[in-house]
């Protein structure tokens, strides 16, 4: 939470009709949040945002190849060395306040061990990858970039199938020396950004590919092959 902005509220002489006020204001969107579990269709990528229920439409198919052949690498290597789970598309996690359907999301092992068969709504998962499109571009870096970063999801991917680029962010998080959360935690650090080079996971131990593997078609068999080599090392 970001603490200035705490005390700027709490400084309001009507706080307490300002929170009245949101309270009813959340209270309807529940019921709205409740309508949307009940209309959500398997066949259809829905989110519910901030009160809203958002219908995606169909992606352009270097959205769909960037996001295909990443998750062929992820989720062979998450197997291999039976570090978790691995989601495309249509897994609906499910936060305080709102529901995402991310293009790629990485469940370490401990909380996949809780998943069921049958299980249709997610936690925060430990890594999220969204691939960018117009209509998605505003939500994937505004508020789900806030939102993943307040609910503790730890790395987040930002691919640009347009420019080819990747940018990767990692979760600041942590305490000063009094106990007190520092200025900056819960926050997301960009720590890479490039169309080349290689690229390693924060989160998925030993993952590691070069860029050019969610785009090109040699590099990422390639590095298929190279994945699963080095999960049978591990």
């Amino acid at each position: 939470m970001n603490t200035q902005f705490f005390q700027q509220v709490f400084a309001m002489p009507d706080v307490t009709l300002f929170v009245a006020h949101l309270q009813n204001a959340l209270a309807k969107e529940r019921a709205q949040r409740l309508h949307f579990y009940e209309v959500i269709d398997e066949n259809k990528k829905m989110e519910f945002i901030n009160g809203e229920i958002v219908f995606h439409s169909p992606v352009m198919m270097r959205h769909n190849t960037a996001s295909g052949w990443l998750y062929k690498l992820v989720d062979t290597f998450a197997r291999m060395t039976k570090q978790g789970f691995v989601g495309i598309e249509k897994i609906l996690i499910s936060l305080t306040r709102n529901d995402y359907e991310p293009d790629i999301c990485y469940f370490d092992a401990a909380t996949s061990a809780t998943f069921s068969p049958k299980q249709m709504q997610f936690p925060a998962p430990t890594w999220v990858v969204e691939v960018l499109s117009k209509s998605t571009e505003k939500n994937d870096r505004g508020i789900k970039f806030r939102d993943y970063a307040a609910h503790g999801i730890q790395e987040y991917w930002i691919i640009d199938p347009d420019s080819e680029t990747i940018e990767q962010y990692r979760l600041i998080s942590g305490d000063d020396e009094n106990g007190n959360e520092t200025e900056n935690s819960g926050e997301y650090e960009l720590l890479l950004k490039a169309k080349e080079g290689m690229i390693h996971s924060c989160t998925l131990q030993g993952f590691s590919i070069p860029i050019r593997a969610v785009f090109e078609e040699e590099a990422n068999l390639k590095a298929l092959a190279d994945l699963v080599e080095r999960a049978k090392a591990q």
